[in-house]
């Protein structure tokens, strides 16, 4: 029988950053298909901390509605939130948000 090994939580990974560029505390990181959020800022070149759960708050498409439940997209080119599926998949929309509003709280995962 295959056994696993506890790492870690998982709430929390660490991430080298091969941006190319410095990555600032609370910054959007796009991880595959998924994002983090900065944990702390992380050198070019260096290893830190992303979240990778949680609630937050992100600049969001302000020409669509949104609603709890629905899962919305990074637009990593217009650095916002969308429900136009896309690469990097957020997570889910914990409160309402009105069509013109620019920010919206994700349930990221």
């Amino acid at each position: 029988m295959s056994k696993g090994i506890y790492i870690q939580k998982g709430e929390v990974i660490d991430f080298t950053n091969n941006t190319g560029a410095d990555i600032a505390y609370g910054d959007v990181v796009p991880i595959g298909s998924r994002i983090g959020i900065a944990a702390e800022t992380i050198a070019n070149g260096a290893t830190g901390s992303l979240n990778v759960t949680g609630v937050y708050e992100l600049p969001a498409d302000n020409t669509v509605a949104f609603n709890i439940g629905d899962e919305v997209y990074w637009d990593d080119t217009g650095d916002k939130l969308t429900k136009t599926v896309g690469t990097y998949r957020a997570g889910w929309v914990i409160e309402p948000k009105a069509q013109t509003e620019t920010t919206a709280k994700v349930k990221i995962n």
